[in-house]
């Protein structure tokens, strides 16, 4: 044996393997099993899963590995690059969708898998092979995310809607089979002349700073034709009669093994978050149609399409997709929808007609939201009031004339609701500052309250005159005592908790107890403190009803599933649950006699309820 073979250089030390799989494998645990089994813990599966565990593996494979230093660094460089190069050519519903960082929840577990197994594979093979296909492995799992998109994801637990990039939308899927609805008839004028604009808009202001607004501004022409349909709405808009979610009179069979709910009809619709307002035999929601927004019309007991009337104009966002958030408001013969983009119509609810139409969002000098504009039009006496983000706007019920502009606060994505306390009506919103109320006439600040946030859900009024609010995901549910003294108004907290904690789903109030959703799963509360009663049931970010005359809470859940809950405070109990629709769902269910409504952005359905004591009515029943 020579001397230079004695000399021989020793052998790298072989790499450290083990806290890379260990760390993987705590990885996908913490992002994917974890947040399955403890629902409430999605946002720290998604810090700890994606974020902590990617940097956990960094660390490793920098300081621990063992690897040879062009190998350490290089692999650092190519997955900074790689992300890089992706963000820039994925499809722009990952690029944008949850607030830029979609990209990074897909992509890193699998990036980190990928490389941990590609090191576990080859260890053995040879320098050159190895930084081939480590650079081969990096690019290939940030890039195979360009060859898909995404149609938004369920808020429970992030579920995407993935398909290939190329693939048809819903949308397109209507529109390319069945794109066409009803036109509105010709325009008419109406016969009685409009009224006229008052010569001073009233514009409320906040004590603090408020944008300039025009002291006038002009009236839209007063034109439509009238159908003469002014019965009754039985489902007026959003939430029914009084926007508390509360079907009162109505009881149902409630053993559905026995008595299902039984399909009507089943038809595809737009993309959108509307619900339904009910008049007879006609139904109206909303609904997007390519470039078109659609107020639409259908047959209470068919599906059939009566009328659609269509503005340009077109909202998207990753998240929710596109189409607009309101739901329609019936009042006489007219009906009332706030779309996403802003735009206000008043139609005549026969036949589709404009009877006027107003730009929300210019007349109140307010942006477009992330998410779009969502509130829903309350009807007040001869006003429509709308929440244009964190601004209320009224205006003239016959005319669509401006009456007054309430402070502006910033973002809201809630609806607007009547509030009378010490004989004085008002108008309460949340908004990204708060709570605030404005006289319902003028549209002068009465009261505030600051928690700021992002809200969505209603606030809810108490039978003893107090205020239920929720400001975010994550901010809880706050009982507020509204009194009016010699002082003035006053607003006090009573109690926060934290036992229900609704985003954007709604809650009912009964028999001195909130049910609604904290997260993902139901829950009751006690309306004396706070203090939570039960929670159960995974229902994802559903939506309910109420039905006080059998202490019943009727549940569409984000996946389409309908459920029976008592709304008992005892405890959970979950009477029946069956598949209805299909896909993401977030719209409010609508129960009008015995035809229960629901949809979501690309379904829509009429089911046929047995009611209690009562024998079952034929399916052509209206």
């Amino acid at each position: 044996m020579t001397t230079a073979q004695t000399k021989e250089p020793s052998r790298r030390k072989a790499l450290r393997l083990w806290p890379g799989v260990v760390l993987v494998i705590l990885q996908w645990s913490l992002r994917f099993v974890v947040p399955a089994v403890v629902p409430d813990a999605l946002f720290y599966g998604l810090i700890g899963g994606v974020f902590g565990g990617a940097l956990a593996i960094v660390l490793w494979w920098v300081f621990f590995s063992r690897a040879a230093w062009s190998e350490r660094l290089g692999a650092i460089v190519f997955m900074v690059a790689g992300m890089y190069a992706t963000k820039n050519i994925v499809h722009v519903s990952i690029a944008t969708g949850a607030q830029g960082i979609l990209l990074y929840i897909l992509a890193i577990p699998g990036l980190c898998l990928a490389f941990v197994a590609w090191a576990v594979v080859t260890r053995n093979l040879s320098d050159g092979i190895r930084r081939v296909t480590m650079v081969a492995t990096i690019l290939l799992a940030c890039g195979a995310w360009a060859l898909v998109r995404t149609g938004g994801f369920t808020a429970a637990d992030l579920h995407n809607d993935l398909h290939w990039r190329w693939a048809q939308t819903p949308e397109e899927r209507l529109l390319s089979r069945s794109g066409h609805l009803p036109p509105p008839p010709p325009v008419k004028p109406v016969a009685e002349s409009p009224a006229p604009v008052p010569e001073k808009l009233v514009i409320a202001r906040s004590p603090a700073k408020s944008p300039k607004q025009p002291a006038t501004l002009p009236a839209a022409p007063a034109v439509g034709t009238s159908s003469g349909t002014e019965s009754k709405a039985e489902w007026p808009g959003f939430r029914g009669p009084h926007r508390d979610g509360i079907v009162s009179g109505a009881q149902i069979n409630t053993d559905w093994n026995t008595s299902p709910p039984v399909a009507i009809w089943r038809r595809p619709v737009g993309p959108g978050w509307s619900s339904f307002a009910v008049r007879g035999d006609l139904i109206y929601t909303q609904e997007q149609r390519g470039p078109d927004e659609v107020v639409a019309c259908y047959k209470l007991t068919t599906g059939e399409p009566v009328w659609a009337h269509r503005d340009t104009a077109r909202f998207w966002e990753s998240n929710g997709g596109p189409g607009p958030r309101g739901t329609p408001t019936l009042n006489n013969d007219r009906v009332y929808t706030f779309g996403a983009t802003g735009i206000v119509n008043a139609l005549d609810a026969g036949n589709g007609a404009v009877v006027w139409s107003r730009n929300a969002a210019s007349d109140a000098a307010m942006k477009t939201p992330d998410w779009g504009f969502a509130s829903s039009p309350l009807v007040v006496g001869d006003l429509v009031i709308v929440g244009v983000a964190g601004r209320l706007a009224a205006y003239d019920l016959a005319t669509g004339a401006p009456r007054w502009f309430g402070p502006s606060h910033g973002v809201s994505y809630s609806s607007p609701v009547l509030m009378k306390n010490d004989g004085v009506a008002q108008i309460v919103l949340l908004s990204q500052a708060g709570a605030t109320s404005v006289a319902l006439a003028g549209g002068a600040l009465l009261w505030d309250y600051t928690w700021r946030g992002y809200p969505i859900v209603q606030p809810a009024l108490t039978p003893d005159g107090d205020v239920l609010v929720s400001v975010s995901d994550s901010s809880g549910i706050r009982r507020l005592a509204v009194a009016h003294g010699p002082g003035g108004w006053t607003v006090a907290e009573r109690w926060t908790s934290m036992g229900l904690k609704p985003y954007f789903n709604d809650f009912v109030l009964h028999k001195g107890h909130a049910y609604g959703f904290d997260g993902s799963i139901l829950s009751c509360i006690d309306l004396k403190d706070g203090t939570r009663k039960w929670k159960g049931g995974r229902y994802g970010n559903g939506q309910l009803v109420l039905l006080p005359d059998q202490d019943l809470l009727l549940l569409l859940a984000e996946e389409g599933d309908l459920a029976l809950v008592r709304a008992a405070a005892d405890r959970f109990t979950e009477l029946a649950r069956i598949p209805a629709i299909e896909g993401k769902t977030w719209n409010h269910p609508v129960l009008v006699r015995d035809v229960l409504l629901v949809r979501n952005g690309q379904e829509m359905a009429a089911f046929r309820l047995s009611l209690a004591g009562r024998e079952e009515v034929s399916p052509s029943r209206p």
